[in-house]
This record gives structure tokens, C-alpha cells and sequence, in this order.
């Protein structure tokens, strides 16, 4: 820990912040910190701590073999933290007429950065303070619809010397995220059954699910896009009024992933009227208007998403010892219902119904 602080004063004092009052900000499930600095000025910065502790992220050309022997994060296609992918995300978003924070100092090899601070009035935060939600919806909607029109690259740069590969959602990254539920909730919820027969099902029913997503892995994506990682900028015009943090796992993804992450969102209900409306205002805008197939991957890779979700937070309170996620669990359950309504997702829902019992679901 000393050593640790020793690194981050002395990145500090070399971006000529030696001086700036430091104070710290709540956490979230990831391996970063975060700090606000208050400078004699009367501005503010944010200071990043990502120490470098995860394993690797994913070698552009490793094939499905080597990810598997690289571990988690190569499989799924995560920048394990890395703090070079933040900054060339960051200037894509920027450049592309969004709004990230700026990065003004960092240093890759440490894991540390200091960026611009775009503010404490999050999406999320204005709802639970009594703001009209359909308007903050709308206008994130517009901006994913911006962000999904934009030419999409196959590699990131950002000076000076940040170059970092934008890699596809590929079969094998959906692949284990949809594995997160099998792999973890029977550790949390006893009463599921899952023997290798019904192991083997599950993996028979997402194959279609993950050719289509990777097949139409054709857009930018944040990849965890909600109204938490979303911030209000009122003095800034169309979808740049919409700030953007926790997007260093970006990806070419299908372009049904981030309005999942929208609508499917784990921290606060969402309901059926507005998902909706937002799913339709969402069609009406963007380019998969016209695709008939669109929704049904919307349902189907929602579904997805929410299974991997339900993974992760079993494996925060198992492995973790972070009980409050449990908490979120039977939201997530019900947007799973939503999802497994579509005709199409009837096999998986009868799944699910032989090998999670309701009592599971809670």
C-alpha cells in the first residue's frame, strides 16, 4: 500500500499536481479507484487508480485455443483495466463528437491517469433526486445512436504513442459470458441442478444466439452503457450532452449489446413502459429500423447479457464477500422474463424452468 502511494505521488508531482487536495469517491465491482483532486485554482481533475493486477486482455490475433489457456479476460475479450485502452477509447469518443473525460496526464505502465472531471450529476443520481427519467432516456438514446453510426475502427489511437486494438464480440466472448450463470449460481442458489447433460443443452441453445451476435458485431460499443456510467453535461448541445465513463472494455459488438445494457439495467428498474418506448424511439433513429431480425437479437442477446449479469453478481457475493449484489438479483430475473417472452427464446426459457425452480430466482 505504501508503495503504491509512494508511485501515485510521484506520477502526480511529475503532471505538476503535487499540490492538488486529494479526496476519494466511491467504488464500484471493478479493481479501480478513483480520486477527485482540487486544485489551487478552483478547477478539479479526476485521478484513476488501475493497478496493474488483472491478466492479460486478449492478443489481437490469439485464436479461440490461446484465449482459453490466457484465462477470463482474453476469453471475454476484457482490457483487463488497462489504462492505455481508457485513453484511446476516450479520444475516439471525443473525436467522434461524444463526450469522455480528457485525459491530461498518464501512465500505462502504472495504471494511473488524470482526466478531466465532467461531474457528479449522473443519470442516475437526477432520477433518484426526482428528475423526469424520458427525457435523460431519450437523450441517451440519441447518443448511442451517434456513437453507433460513427465509422468504427479496427484499431484506437491517441497520442502520444496509444495504440489499442478495437476486437469483435466474437461467439467465444458471448460464449463465456453466457457461461457466468452455469458456472456460478448453483454456488449461490443451492437448489439449482445443472449435470453435464443440461451443461450440454445450454451450450446447444446460445450457438445460434452467438453466431447471430457475432455476426452482427458491426458497431462501436460501450459495453456498459447506463444511466450510472452516464452524465448529465446540460451546457453542451445533442449527444455530447451525454458524458461517458467506464468504457475501456469497448468493442465492435452488435448493436443490440449496448441497448441492452440500457434497458436491461441492473441498478434500477426500468419498466416495460419505458423500455418500450425507448427500444422503439431506439429503432426509429438507427440504422436496424429496417432489419426485422433486430428485435428478436434484442431479446435474444438481452437475454444473454442478463444471464451473464446474474453470473457476475453470484460470483461477487460467493467468491467475493460482496453480499449487497445479491440485492439486485430478482430485477435481473425479471427482465429476464421480459426477454424469454419472445417466441423465439422458448427452448431456453423451458430450460431454465427445469433447472433453476422459481426459488432460485430471488
Amino acid at each position: 500500500m505504501a508503495e503504491r502511494e509512494a508511485l501515485k505521488a510521484s506520477f502526480l508531482a511529475a503532471a505538476g499536481l503535487q499540490d492538488a487536495r486529494r479526496e476519494g469517491l466511491a467504488g464500484d465491482a471493478s479493481t479501480r479507484a478513483y480520486e477527485r483532486l482540487f486544485l489551487a485554482d478552483g478547477s478539479r481533475r479526476i485521478f484513476m487508480d488501475q493497478p496493474p493486477v488483472e491478466s492479460a486482455p486478449c492478443p489481437p490475433d490469439a485464436d479461440a485455443g490461446t484465449r482459453r489457456t490466457l484465462g477470463y479476460n482474453a476469453m471475454a475479450r476484457l482490457a483487463a483495466g488497462r489504462v492505455d485502452a481508457f485513453v484511446a477509447v476516450a479520444d475516439w469518443l471525443n473525436r467522434s463528437g461524444l463526450s469522455a473525460p480528457r485525459i491530461e496526464a498518464f501512465d500505462a505502465g502504472l495504471g494511473l491517469a488524470v482526466m478531466e472531471d465532467l461531474g457528479d450529476d449522473l443519470f442516475g443520481a437526477r432520477i433518484a433526486n426526482g428528475a423526469d427519467e424520458q427525457p435523460l432516456y431519450e437523450a441517451a438514446v440519441e447518443a448511442l445512436v451517434h456513437m453507433q453510426a460513427s465509422p468504427v475502427p479496427d484499431r484506437l489511437s491517441a497520442a502520444p504513442g496509444v495504440d489499442w486494438p478495437l476486437l469483435t464480440y466474437d461467439a467465444l466472448a458471448l460464449e463465456t459470458a453466457a457461461d457466468l450463470l452455469p458456472d456460478w449460481l448453483p454456488a449461490l442458489r443451492p437448489e439449482v441442478r445443472i449435470d453435464a447433460s443440461a451443461r450440454a443443452d445450454w451450450a446447444a441453445l446460445w450457438r445460434p444466439i452467438l453466431e447471430r451476435g457475432e455476426a452482427g458485431a458491426t458497431v462501436f460499443c460501450h459495453r456498459d452503457y447506463h444511466v450510472e456510467n452516464l452524465i448529465w453535461l446540460p451546457d453542451r448541445e445533442g449527444p455530447a450532452r451525454v458524458g461517458m465513463v467506464d468504457f475501456q472494455d469497448a468493442l465492435r459488438a452488435h448493436p443490440a449489446w449496448d441497448v441492452s445494457m440500457l434497458l436491461h439495467d441492473a441498478r434500477r428498474d426500468v419498466s416495460p413502459g419505458l423500455s418500450d418506448s425507448m427500444l422503439q424511439l431506439y429503432l426509429d433513429r438507427s440504422s436496424p429500423a429496417g432489419d426485422p431480425a433486430f428485435v428478436a437479437d434484442f431479446h435474444a442477446l438481452g437475454a444473454l447479457n442478463i444471464c451473464r449479469i446474474l453470473g457476475v453478481f453470484a460470483r461477487l457475493v460467493k467468491r467475493d464477500g460482496r453480499p449487497k449484489y445479491e440485492a439486485f438479483l430478482p430485477r435481473m430475473w425479471g427482465y429476464l422474463d421480459r426477454c424469454l417472452a419472445d417466441p423465439g427464446l422458448v427452448d431456453l426459457r423451458d430450460w431454465l424452468d427445469a433447472c433453476v425452480p422459481a426459488e432460485a430466482r430471488r
